[in-house]
C-alpha cells in the first residue's frame, strides 16, 4: 500500500467518471483488446487533438515502435532523437536494430535543437547515411521550437514523429502537440497529466499509417478465417477496460491542465525570492500543460539540485533530477550525437518538483517551505 503521507511527483488523479466504462466493459463482457470503449476513446482522442486518425495501444513505447515500423525503418537505418528524454523514446529504434543519433537540446524550450539538427542531418548525409526518421520529443510539456524543425525536416523530406507523451493539452499556436509530423505519440500511464493505468496511442492524419500501425499492433492478422500471418506483429492492442478509463480522463483534461499550470505559477511565485532558482517560460505561441514543474539553480552555489532533493525526501516529498541525456548513458554508449553541453547542464543543475494536479494548498506550502529553508540556512 502507498504511503498515504508522501507526496508523490505525480500520481493519478481520477476524475469518478471512470468507474461507469468499466463497469460498461464488463456488462458487455468485453474484457479483452476489442470493444466499445476503445473504439470511442480513439474517436474522442481525435476529436480532442484534430487528428483524422488514433490507435490505442498498451504504451507509448509500443506506439513509438509501431510509429518506427510503419515509416519503414529497419536494420542499420539512423533515426535523429532528442538526447534530453526518457530512455522509452529511443529504445524502440533498437528494436529496429537501427542506429539512434542524439541531437541536443536548445536553452529556450529545452526541446531538440534545430541547429544541432540541420547539421546531424548535413553530416550524415555527407556520410552517405540520409536519417530515416526525426524523433522530435516535446519535454515536460512545453512545445518544441516546431516552426524551425519542421522546416529542417521538410528541407530535407525527412519524416517527424512527435513524442508528445509528456505533451497532452500542450499546443503550439493553438494546434494540439503531435499532429505536426507524420505520426505523433501520446502516453497515457500512470503518471501522465490523464492516465488509462498504462497505455498510449499513435495519432496521424495519414490513413495508410494508422491502418498498417493498427495491423501490426493486432500480432499482424491476415485476413482470413484461420490464423494467418505473413510479418511480424505485435501484441500492442489497448484493453477495452484501460480504454474506458482513459474515456473518464479525457473529460477532465482541460481541467488537470489548468491545475498544473496553476501549480506552477504557485512556485514561481513562493520561490521568486531565491533568486538562484529559475523556471522555463513559454515561447510566443507555445502552450505548455506544465506536466512537470521544474526549476533550474545557478552553477557553483551551496545548494545543489541533489542537495535539494534530499532535503525533500527527508520530508518524505518525491523530487526527481531532469532527465540524464541519452548519448551519456551506458546503453547508448559510442552513438553519434551532435550538440554542446546544453543538455548535461540541465541533467547537472535541474530537478522536478512534485506536480500531481491533486496537490492541496497544504502540500504546496510544505514543499516550497522545505526549499525556502535550504537557500535561508545556506
Amino acid at each position: 500500500m502507498a504511503d498515504s503521507s508522501r507526496i508523490f511527483l505525480s500520481p493519478p488523479h481520477m476524475s469518478g467518471a471512470e468507474q461507469a466504462y468499466i463497469r460498461k466493459a464488463f456488462d458487455e463482457n468485453y474484457i479483452t483488446t476489442a470493444g466499445q470503449n476503445i473504439q470511442d476513446f480513439e474517436k474522442e482522442l481525435c476529436q480532442k487533438f484534430s487528428a483524422n486518425y488514433a490507435v490505442a495501444l498498451n504504451s507509448g513505447t509500443a506506439a513509438i515502435h509501431l510509429a518506427l515500423r510503419v515509416l519503414g525503418v529497419g536494420t542499420g537505418d539512423e533515426v535523429l532523437c532528442s538526447t534530453f528524454t526518457f530512455v522509452a523514446t529511443a529504445n524502440p529504434i533498437l528494436y529496429q536494430g537501427a542506429t539512434p543519433v542524439f541531437i541536443d537540446s536548445e536553452p529556450d524550450t529545452w526541446n531538440m535543437c534545430p541547429e544541432a539538427l540541420e547539421k546531424a542531418i548535413q553530416e550524415r548525409l555527407q556520410l552517405g547515411k540520409k536519417p530515416k526518421a526525426i524523433l522530435l520529443v516535446h519535454l515536460y510539456g512545453m512545445p518544441a521550437k516546431l516552426d524551425e524543425v519542421m522546416n529542417v525536416a521538410n528541407r530535407y523530406d525527412i519524416p517527424v514523429i512527435e513524442d508528445a507523451a509528456e505533451g497532452l493539452g500542450s499546443t503550439y499556436q493553438d494546434k494540439a502537440l503531435g499532429t505536426f509530423g507524420a505520426i505523433g505519440i501520446y502516453s497515457f500511464n500512470g503518471n501522465k497529466i490523464i492516465t488509462t493505468s498504462g497505455g498510449g496511442a499513435l495519432v496521424t492524419d495519414n490513413a495508410s499509417l494508422a491502418q498498417k500501425a493498427l495491423f501490426l499492433g493486432s500480432q499482424a492478422k491476415d485476413p482470413a478465417p484461420h490464423y494467418q500471418h505473413s510479418e511480424v506483429g505485435y501484441n500492442y492492442r489497448m484493453s477495452n477496460i484501460s480504454a474506458g478509463i482513459g474515456l473518464g480522463q479525457l473529460g477532465v483534461l482541460e481541467e488537470r491542465v489548468q491545475q498544473r499550470r496553476k501549480i506552477h505559477e504557485f512556485y514561481q511565485q513562493a520561490l521568486s525570492p531565491i533568486t538562484t532558482i529559475h523556471f522555463l517560460p513559454e515561447l510566443p505561441g507555445g502552450f505548455s500543460n506544465r506536466w512537470l514543474s521544474c526549476i533550474t539553480l545557478d552553477p557553483d552555489q551551496t545548494i545543489t539540485s541533489e542537495k535539494l532533493r534530499q532535503a525533500l525526501e527527508r520530508e518524505n516529498i518525491e523530487a526527481r533530477p531532469l532527465w540524464k541525456p541519452l548519448h551519456q548513458q551506458p546503453l547508448f554508449a559510442g552513438n553519434p550525437f551532435y550538440g554542446g553541453s546544453v543538455a548535461e547542464n540541465l541533467f547537472n543543475l535541474g530537478l522536478c518538483l512534485p506536480s500531481g494536479s491533486a496537490l492541496s494548498p497544504e502540500q504546496l506550502e510544505k514543499i516550497t517551505a522545505v526549499i525556502l529553508k535550504q537557500f535561508r540556512s545556506a
